[in-house]
């Protein structure tokens, strides 16, 4: 999921125009990459970081809610299953055993409050952005967010060949 290359067109497509929007309004996609190799300091990863803030040299990242490493590693599972999958669209509550089922919608529920918010630190570059972990909950159909998936999970690389890309 996180090999752009390997993406569809429809999704590079789709993957450019968000990264650009989000890159657009805070000041440029210099600011934006610097913030997402901020968050990639992090170890394990920035969701867990205790103080639920990262700061670059322009932007901030906060979000409401620290992720605890049991539900992290459960994104990541779902994550790495889908990891060919060449579209955005795919739905993680799809799984092979009802136990792995129960586990993933507990992560969902656990995960769906949390809203990030990315502000400049200079109200001239932009208004900034929020996202959820989740693009759309519904009863049967969990869809993850892009934008969260390419800024906690794939490489600063990932973001800059969605930025660039031209159809």
């Amino acid at each position: 999921m996180c090999n752009f290359n390997k993406q569809n067109d429809d999704t590079k497509e789709l993957l450019h125009l968000l990264m650009k929007k989000v890159a657009d309004s805070v000041g440029g996609a210099n600011f934006l990459l610097a913030l997402i190799e901020e968050m990639k300091k992090q170890k394990p990863n920035a969701l867990m970081y205790k103080h639920a803030k990262i700061q670059s040299e322009q932007l901030t990242i906060s979000w409401n809610k620290i992720v605890f490493k049991d539900k992290l590693e459960i994104l990541e599972e779902v994550l790495h299953s889908h990891k060919s999958s060449e579209g955005q669209d795919f739905n993680i509550l799809e799984s092979d055993s009802a136990k792995k089922s129960k586990k993933i919608l507990n992560m969902v529920k656990a995960l769906a409050p949390i809203t990030f918010v990315v502000t400049p630190k200079d109200v001239e570059n932009g208004g900034g952005f929020d996202f959820k972990v989740f693009e759309s909950i519904e009863d049967d159909n969990v869809k993850i967010n892009p934008i969260f998936v390419a800024m906690f999970f794939c490489s600063t690389d990932f973001t800059k060949r969605a930025l660039k890309y031209n159809s």
